[in-house]
């Protein structure tokens, strides 16, 4: 990842994933704690298809993640986490369940530039580096009595404009949208205070 100029998608980017998917959505949509245990396990496990490929590593860290635990997690939970890891892309991939819906705007928090991006050259990246590089904050806010889930972000607008942000992550805040209505709920984007609709 780091030689690709992606944001780190190390242990970090990992934990803080598996920690937003156990803490904000299922457990804020009254859901028990072992639906926030497999969703924290999606979580964490959700990028692990990157070390063979950045294509398609959804549909690849699936399959890797069946490999790794089909003989030590029973089956019903084995699926849920297979599918919220193989259906976190927004190219081809969909809220499926809770637990992936708890996922998907998780992993967006978690693949947030903090740090940044790891190519220190942003005079030759491409927009989806230096949009990344200008995102400086992100935050995932649930509000159960709202029943909304939003995501809350800062972008340096001398490095990127807010449309080149759509422009590139159009689809993954589409994914998002689906996530919070598995959930019951309202996604909202707040980019630099102003809600975007």
């Amino acid at each position: 990842m780091e030689a690709l100029g992606y944001t780190e998608h190390g242990f970090r980017h990992a934990n803080l994933a598996a920690r937003i998917a156990f803490q904000r959505p299922v457990t804020g949509r009254g859901s028990t704690p072992h639906t926030a245990n497999l969703a924290c396990v999606a979580g964490y496990l959700h990028d692990v298809g990157n070390m063979i490929s950045r294509y398609a590593h959804g549909q690849t860290g699936g399959i890797l993640v069946y490999q790794a635990l089909r003989d030590r997690v029973p089956s019903a939970d084995l699926a849920p986490i297979v599918a919220a890891v193989a259906n976190h892309e927004e190219d081809n991939g969909y809220a499926v369940s809770p637990i992936s819906a708890a996922r998907d705007p998780g992993g967006q928090v978690g693949r947030a530039p903090q740090p940044r991006p790891q190519s220190p050259d942003r005079s030759n990246s491409t927009s989806t580096i230096r949009v990344n590089y200008a995102a400086e904050q992100s935050f995932l806010r649930v509000d159960s009595a709202a029943e909304a889930v939003s995501l809350e972000l800062t972008i340096d607008t001398k490095i990127s404009q807010v449309m080149e942000y759509f422009e590139i992550f159009l689809g993954r805040m589409q994914l998002c949208r689906l996530a919070a209505e598995v959930l019951n709920c309202r996604f909202k984007l707040l980019i630099n205070g102003a809600e975007l609709a």
